[in-house]
Protein backbone atom coordinates (compact mmCIF):
# COMPACT_ATOMS: atom_id res chain seq x y z
CA UNK A 1 0.00 0.00 0.00
CA UNK A 2 1.43 3.72 -1.21
CA UNK A 3 0.64 6.33 1.41
CA UNK A 4 -0.23 9.68 -0.04
CA UNK A 5 -0.19 12.55 2.87
CA UNK A 6 0.96 16.28 3.59
CA UNK A 7 1.48 17.23 6.87
CA UNK A 8 1.54 20.67 7.84
CA UNK A 9 3.18 21.40 11.38
CA UNK A 10 3.29 25.03 13.11
CA UNK A 11 3.96 26.20 16.76
CA UNK A 12 3.59 29.67 17.93
CA UNK A 13 7.06 31.03 19.53
CA UNK A 14 6.58 33.38 21.95
CA UNK A 15 8.72 36.27 23.02
CA UNK A 16 9.90 34.22 25.92
CA UNK A 17 11.08 31.23 23.71
CA UNK A 18 14.04 30.53 21.00
CA UNK A 19 12.67 29.69 17.85
CA UNK A 20 15.41 26.63 17.07
CA UNK A 21 14.18 25.28 19.98
CA UNK A 22 10.39 25.04 19.28
CA UNK A 23 11.86 23.86 15.50
CA UNK A 24 14.06 21.27 17.71
CA UNK A 25 10.58 20.00 19.25
CA UNK A 26 9.15 19.49 15.76
CA UNK A 27 11.83 17.88 14.19
CA UNK A 28 11.96 15.40 17.42
CA UNK A 29 8.93 13.98 16.85
CA UNK A 30 8.82 14.67 13.37
CA UNK A 31 12.34 13.97 11.40
CA UNK A 32 12.75 15.35 8.01
CA UNK A 33 10.67 18.30 8.93
CA UNK A 34 13.02 21.30 7.99
CA UNK A 35 11.21 23.83 10.88
CA UNK A 36 11.42 27.39 9.18
CA UNK A 37 10.55 30.46 11.36
CA UNK A 38 7.76 32.46 9.82
CA UNK A 39 5.68 35.88 11.61
CA UNK A 40 5.91 34.58 14.99
CA UNK A 41 5.66 30.65 14.37
CA UNK A 42 7.42 27.62 13.37
CA UNK A 43 6.06 26.01 10.34
CA UNK A 44 7.29 22.43 8.85
CA UNK A 45 6.24 19.83 6.51
CA UNK A 46 6.28 16.40 6.21
CA UNK A 47 4.84 13.69 3.89
CA UNK A 48 5.81 10.75 6.30
CA UNK A 49 4.37 9.91 9.73
CA UNK A 50 6.47 6.90 10.12
CA UNK A 51 8.95 8.12 13.44
CA UNK A 52 5.62 9.32 15.24
CA UNK A 53 3.93 6.07 14.44
CA UNK A 54 7.27 4.02 15.91
CA UNK A 55 6.44 6.69 19.01
CA UNK A 56 2.98 5.79 19.05
CA UNK A 57 3.91 2.13 19.50
CA UNK A 58 6.82 2.58 21.75
CA UNK A 59 4.74 4.44 24.35
CA UNK A 60 2.13 2.38 24.17
CA UNK A 61 -0.43 5.30 23.45
CA UNK A 62 -2.30 3.68 20.12
CA UNK A 63 -5.74 4.07 21.83
CA UNK A 64 -4.95 7.44 22.72
CA UNK A 65 -3.91 8.61 19.30
CA UNK A 66 -6.68 6.70 17.48
CA UNK A 67 -9.73 8.67 19.52
CA UNK A 68 -7.65 11.86 18.85
CA UNK A 69 -7.38 11.45 15.40
CA UNK A 70 -10.70 10.24 14.62
CA UNK A 71 -12.46 12.86 16.79
CA UNK A 72 -10.96 15.68 14.54
CA UNK A 73 -11.65 14.04 11.55
CA UNK A 74 -13.13 16.34 8.83
CA UNK A 75 -13.43 14.54 5.47
CA UNK A 76 -9.76 13.51 4.57
CA UNK A 77 -8.23 15.56 7.14
CA UNK A 78 -7.40 14.78 10.76
CA UNK A 79 -5.36 17.35 13.49
CA UNK A 80 -4.16 17.21 16.45
CA UNK A 81 -2.11 19.31 19.01
CA UNK A 82 1.35 18.22 20.76
CA UNK A 83 2.79 19.69 23.68
CA UNK A 84 5.90 21.52 22.66
CA UNK A 85 8.41 20.61 25.90
CA UNK A 86 7.66 16.84 25.51
CA UNK A 87 8.07 17.16 21.78
CA UNK A 88 11.47 18.83 22.45
CA UNK A 89 12.17 15.07 24.66
CA UNK A 90 11.34 13.52 21.45
CA UNK A 91 7.90 12.37 23.60
CA UNK A 92 4.15 12.38 22.17
CA UNK A 93 1.84 14.47 24.53
CA UNK A 94 -1.30 15.23 23.47
CA UNK A 95 -2.33 18.66 24.15
CA UNK A 96 -6.04 18.03 25.41
CA UNK A 97 -8.02 21.05 26.92
CA UNK A 98 -6.83 24.35 27.94
CA UNK A 99 -4.10 25.03 25.77
CA UNK A 100 -0.15 25.66 27.00
CA UNK A 101 0.66 29.01 28.03
CA UNK A 102 3.45 28.64 25.24
CA UNK A 103 1.07 27.13 22.81
CA UNK A 104 1.08 23.72 21.67
CA UNK A 105 2.12 22.38 18.24
CA UNK A 106 -0.56 22.17 15.75
CA UNK A 107 -0.44 19.13 13.29
CA UNK A 108 -3.25 19.00 10.49
CA UNK A 109 -2.99 15.81 8.15
CA UNK A 110 -4.27 15.64 4.38
CA UNK A 111 -4.66 11.77 3.50
CA UNK A 112 -4.89 11.76 -0.32
CA UNK A 113 -4.15 7.96 -0.82
CA UNK A 114 -5.68 5.68 1.29
CA UNK A 115 -8.62 6.91 3.25
CA UNK A 116 -8.36 8.38 6.59
CA UNK A 117 -9.10 5.45 8.06
CA UNK A 118 -6.79 2.89 6.58
CA UNK A 119 -3.96 5.56 7.14
CA UNK A 120 -4.86 5.88 11.02
CA UNK A 121 -4.91 1.93 10.96
CA UNK A 122 -1.34 1.71 9.95
CA UNK A 123 0.09 4.41 12.03
CA UNK A 124 -2.11 3.50 15.48
CA UNK A 125 -3.90 0.10 14.25
CA UNK A 126 -6.52 -0.74 16.62
CA UNK A 127 -5.31 -2.50 20.18
CA UNK A 128 -6.72 -5.29 21.98
CA UNK A 129 -5.21 -5.44 25.58
CA UNK A 130 -2.97 -2.79 24.66
CA UNK A 131 -1.53 -5.06 22.20
CA UNK A 132 -1.53 -3.90 18.11
CA UNK A 133 -4.03 -6.13 16.01
CA UNK A 134 -2.83 -6.54 12.54
CA UNK A 135 -4.56 -8.22 10.16
CA UNK A 136 -2.29 -11.66 10.43
CA UNK A 137 -4.73 -12.13 13.79
CA UNK A 138 -7.95 -12.57 11.23
CA UNK A 139 -6.74 -14.70 9.67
Amino acid sequence: MIYSIDVQITAPVEDTEIADRVGTAIANVFPGAEPEEQHGEVVAEVHSLDHFSELLHRQEILDTARGEFFESQRGDTFSFDLKKQAAFEGVVNFAVGTPDELGDIHVRVRVEQPTVEEFVDHIAPPTEEGKPITPDDFE
